[in-house]
């Protein structure tokens, strides 16, 4: 893919992203503006790879990331090679169909070669494709829970809707 450039001068992010209706809620307004106007940030959207391609439910992701990129901002699309392994059931109401690792990592390089159609992964301000996969599949089980799972409680996990909705449902939650 070329370059990415613009022809005008950077512009305020936080205005263009609240003129499009794409900033719902932050915690201090002011200071993320600030911030995001003093300097690069890094910024990462996830995408699932349950599928080999994506669809129109990934477009806000790619576009923000690219309004991020061309405002001169580090961009991180990441797959979520672990999350996929697990079934993350984010928004659905049964458990997911598991897939093995050669299905999942195919799924991975299809993402990223689409995500290369988007991004610019090559020019002065190149994007980082991540896969969650690569720094949590070696992890031992009781380093993850000591490290990881000890900043999930389960009152938070309760308190999610997604859970409150399965824990209800007759196929219940694994």
């Amino acid at each position: 893919m070329a370059a990415i450039s613009r022809s005008e001068a950077p512009v305020d992010i936080t205005a263009e992203l609240e003129a499009r209706g794409l900033i719902h809620d932050t915690t201090d307004r002011t200071q993320f503006a600030a911030r995001l106007n003093s300097g690069p940030i890094g910024v990462y959207v996830g995408f699932d790879p349950t599928a080999d391609s994506l669809h129109v439910g990934h477009l806000l992701g790619q576009v923000g990331l690219r309004r991020f990129q061309m405002n001169g901002h580090r961009v991180f699309p990441l797959a979520g090679g672990a999350t996929g392994m697990v079934g993350d059931p984010s928004g659905r109401s049964e458990e997911r169909n598991l897939l093995t690792r050669d299905e999942l990592e195919h799924n991975v390089q299809s993402i990223s070669q689409q995500l290369e159609g988007i991004l610019d992964f090559s020019g002065p301000n190149p994007a980082t494709m991540v896969n969650n996969a690569d720094w949590t599949v070696q992890m031992p089980l009781l380093d993850f829970l000591r490290d990881i799972g000890k900043h999930v409680s389960v009152p938070q996990m309760l308190g999610k809707d997604s859970v409150k909705s399965r824990l209800s449902a007759e196929s219940g939650l694994s």
